[in-house]
């Protein structure tokens, strides 16, 4: 299976949950995506019917958007992703959907892992 296709627009997001799809919804940036997304996602995903990402951009990104989208889509505790354009109100708005934001996580996590790589190289 080629898992980009289950990066889809956010029409086709809206609609799946309002098919009446019990969604849980993670936001993140996912920049880099690290083992400990990959952990906290399938953590989210054990207790859920459906898990739809959506890729936030961060002030400073390593990574474009559609590429963190496509590991993100890779993992298979993701049902779907959806990356973020314009304003993200909408994400609330979905019908029957759990809101489970990580960027506080995530910004935690990629400067855990820039402190880890100058470590290595400073040791070198």
């Amino acid at each position: 299976m080629d898992t980009r296709a289950k990066i889809i627009e956010r029409a086709a997001a809206e609609r799946i949950a309002g098919a009446g799809a019990r969604l849980t919804v993670v936001t993140g940036y996912f920049d880099p995506l690290t083992a400990a997304h990959a952990a906290r996602l399938a953590e989210i995903a054990a207790t859920a019917e459906g898990l739809l990402v959506v890729v936030r951009t961060p002030e400073r990104p390593l990574l474009p958007a559609r590429a963190r989208a496509e590991l993100v889509a890779a993992l298979s505790a993701v049902s779907h992703v959806v990356v973020e354009e314009g304003d993200p109100a909408w994400i609330a708005q979905l019908p029957s959907a759990l809101l489970d934001g990580e960027e506080i996580a995530d910004a935690r996590r990629t400067r855990d892992l820039v402190v880890r790589v100058h470590q290595r190289q400073a040791a070198g």
